[in-house]
């Protein structure tokens, strides 16, 4: 891999989903910009009440992000992420929060498996050692679970199921049949990239966690609806699967 590291860059789509992000959805797109890859950064407002979308308007005329999208309707992350997914035109897509939990600095070393050909995807995860704020012992504990019951039904092993860094290839992700609007994403694209054969790498990210008054959304109710998630999308797998699935490896 290191020799692809010299090889010429891919397009890294980064999508940033953003429902009332107002205190740090401008800081994130600039620190996203600093990183040294091509990128094309498309930004999704979820219909935020709170200035969110005057920020990412400006933050398009400065050129600091490629493309506004704006929801009239607030239809979730899940829902964020596919208007960004249907007009990214890059090599490889991921899914950056508007939050500063998550170091795009980290992007260059998760994109080298996919550079290499070595991997379809490729999982940062916040538990294979790398530095991370301490915080809450049940949202470990429940990652843990979901994590652990998605991989007995898709036989893999990863470590960290909920993780925001997926890369994923471009041409591949367009295919996947995906529906879910909200924090179930995934869950989903994990089930979907599992029935789809593709090979999927983990590497080790850091990661500083927000606290609930810092902002932080997910609750113990997104816990639960991930249970039933993990059950839907890995025992009903579309009937047209051929279409999307890669060749046996």
């Amino acid at each position: 891999m290191r020799e692809e590291r010299r090889s010429p860059n891919l397009l890294l789509s980064v999508i940033m989903p953003a429902y009332n992000e107002a205190a740090t959805v401008e800081a994130a797109l600039r620190r996203v910009r600093t990183v040294p890859l091509r990128l094309e950064i498309i930004a999704v407002n979820d219909a935020s009440t709170d200035g969110t979308r005057q920020i990412l308007d400006a933050a398009a005329e400065q050129g600091i992000v490629d493309r506004v999208i704006h929801h009239e309707k607030n239809r979730g992350k899940g829902a964020a992420i596919r208007s960004g997914i249907a007009v990214a035109k890059g090599d490889v897509v991921v899914v950056q929060d508007a939050d500063l939990e998550y170091n795009p600095a980290d992007l260059p070393d998760l994109l080298l498996p996919i550079r290499a050909r070595e991997a379809d995807a490729v999982y940062g995860s916040r538990f294979q050692g790398g530095p991370r704020r301490v915080l809450y012992f049940w949202h470990f504990v429940g990652n843990s679970i979901l994590t652990l019951l998605s991989n007995m039904f898709t036989n893999l092993n990863l470590t960290d199921l909920e993780t925001c860094y997926k890369l994923v290839r471009t041409d591949l992700m367009k295919k996947l049949p995906l529906s879910a609007d909200r924090f179930g994403f995934e869950v989903e694209i994990t089930a979907r990239l599992s029935q789809a054969r593709a090979r999927i790498w983990e590497m080790p990210i850091s990661y500083s966690g927000r606290t609930y008054a810092e902002g932080k959304k997910i609750t113990w109710r997104d816990g639960l609806a991930a249970l039933f998630h993990i059950l839907r999308y890995n025992l009903f797998v579309p009937g047209n699967a051929h279409t999307w699935r890669l060749p046996a490896q």
